[in-house]
């Protein structure tokens, strides 16, 4: 049987959270489809889906329209009907404890304070999947936790994220050819 990988990136639906912070996961997911013509129309799993190749592998590229609160449900959907190892399953999504634009890539831990992750561990019972996380710095003082990560990033804010989800979805692609230890080499700040 061909080996399949799941690219999962975490975010919430519709066009009002497209370009919010907490919608990196999603982005990564959409250079990935655009750069490898694998287009993400299917509405199945909680999720919208797309298969294609990506370097010779079967890929599945998903977005779960849960919310974020709910991803595993999607991905627990998805690892389930593909029969997937953790191992080949990436999820990518925003962190508020790295710095804007920093990487950093594991092959399994915690949630953090993610609530889309801790959603995804608690679906799966697991933490031993990798994943790439994309910092999106803390929120300021005075600016409530929900609305920042809900809100766009600023217009310089925006050069240093874009540079990143290029390189995240760069990294996701060498966790998918050459292991998971050859990205954390690479891509981990």
């Amino acid at each position: 049987m061909e080996t399949v990988y799941v690219i999962a990136g975490l975010g919430n639906p519709g066009k009002k959270y497209h370009y919010t912070r907490h919608n990196v996961g999603f982005l990564v997911v959409d250079i990935l489809s655009e750069k490898y013509n694998i287009n993400i129309t299917q509405i199945k799993h909680k999720a919208l889906i797309g298969t294609g190749m990506i370097e010779d592998k079967k890929i599945i590229l998903v977005k779960p329209q849960t919310f974020m609160n709910n991803s595993g449900e999607s991905i627990r959907e998805v690892v389930e009907w593909y029969k997937i190892p953790l191992q080949q399953l990436i999820i990518i999504y925003d962190d508020m404890d790295l710095p804007l634009g920093k990487l950093r890539i594991r092959s399994k831990g915690s949630a953090g304070t993610h609530n889309g992750m801790k959603s995804v561990i608690y679906h799966l019972q697991s933490e031993n999947f990798p994943r790439i996380r994309v910092g999106i710095d803390k929120n300021p003082e005075g600016i409530d936790t929900i609305d920042y990560v809900l809100g766009e990033f600023s217009k310089d804010e925006k050069k240093i994220i874009f540079d990143s989800l290029i390189k995240a979805a760069e990294a996701a692609v060498t966790i998918i050819t050459a292991g998971i230890n050859e990205a954390m080499n690479m891509f981990n700040g």
